[in-house]
């Protein structure tokens, strides 16, 4: 075995958690929810130990970097944040029924990365830097939080809209109350909007060495920039203009697509100092 069959085997565990995560929701039976929870467990230890695995590969190799240079590892590290920050959340919480919410993001791009080559490269001279570990670590947390806010604001609507009809059965029956889900979606885009902020200073102060000048309005740099102001807006209204609810809800998933667009869509469809793969 080796660590491109445990990423295999995380990403396939966390399909089926994600599956009993949505069967959980559904049948409502506490034995289906110890199940999912202890499926996103196993997952996530079998990724954790693969990224080690992959790490101390690349320095035997003389590659010597943290699996975070490429598309296939970046991906790798993203659905490990989502599931390190669903975990924390779920053990805080004791309720399963976010997961169904929030573990398929993981398990999504999670699949994606069969598609990618994962073999091991050596980092191109400008990734070679302190500040690489250190920028997209807190990058990827941030988004890690943004995911799990994305689904707490899909839990909100989908909980307004059923006390809206006056239905008190189905899935919305699960969840907690929607003043909660609310409460959880500002929350975690509070933990993550400052982690975001770092992940761009850090960026910013790479770029200086790496290219030479702090910001260049590279396409990623220009699309984290309209994120953070998604996030900065979304808080200030929190905040200042007391907005809760629906339309901070919108605003929510509005900026996780942004998240999405930020991490893929630059990297696939722009070209800029950011296109390695």
């Amino acid at each position: 075995m080796s660590y491109s069959h445990l990423f295999g085997a995380a990403v396939l565990i966390y399909v089926v958690a994600s599956a009993t995560y949505i069967t959980y929701a559904a049948l409502r039976n506490e034995g289906w929810g110890k199940m999912a929870s202890l499926f996103a467990h196993l997952g996530f230890l079998s990724q954790t130990i693969a990224i080690v695995w992959r790490t101390i590969s690349s320095y035997k190799l003389g590659m010597g970097h943290a699996p975070f240079s490429d598309l296939y590892e970046s991906m790798v590290f993203f659905a490990w944040c989502i599931v390190l920050v669903y975990l924390i959340f779920e053990w805080r919480t004791r309720k399963p029924i976010f997961g169904a919410f929030v573990f398929p993001f993981a398990a999504l791009i999670g699949a994606y990365t069969a598609f990618l080559s994962n073999e091991i490269e050596p980092l191109i001279p400008a990734l070679k830097s302190n500040w690489l570990m250190i920028h997209v670590s807190v990058c990827f947390l941030a988004y890690g939080a943004f995911a799990l806010s994305c689904g707490m604001s899909v839990m909100y609507l989908i909980k307004i809209r059923q006390e809206g009809n006056g239905r008190g059965g189905g899935i919305a029956s699960m969840l907690p109350d929607s003043y909660l889900l609310d409460e959880y979606s500002y929350k975690a885009i509070a933990v993550g909007f400052p982690l975001l902020t770092l992940g761009i200073l850090t960026g910013a102060v790479w770029a200086h060495y790496a290219w030479g000048s702090y910001w260049s309005w590279d396409p990623k740099e220009t699309w984290s920039l309209i994120v953070w102001l998604i996030y900065a807006g979304f808080l200030h209204a929190r905040v200042v203009r007391g907005w809760q609810g629906k339309r901070s809800s919108i605003i929510a998933i509005i900026g996780f697509f942004g998240v999405i667009f930020l991490y893929l869509g630059v990297n696939l469809l722009l070209r800029g100092l950011h296109s390695y793969n």
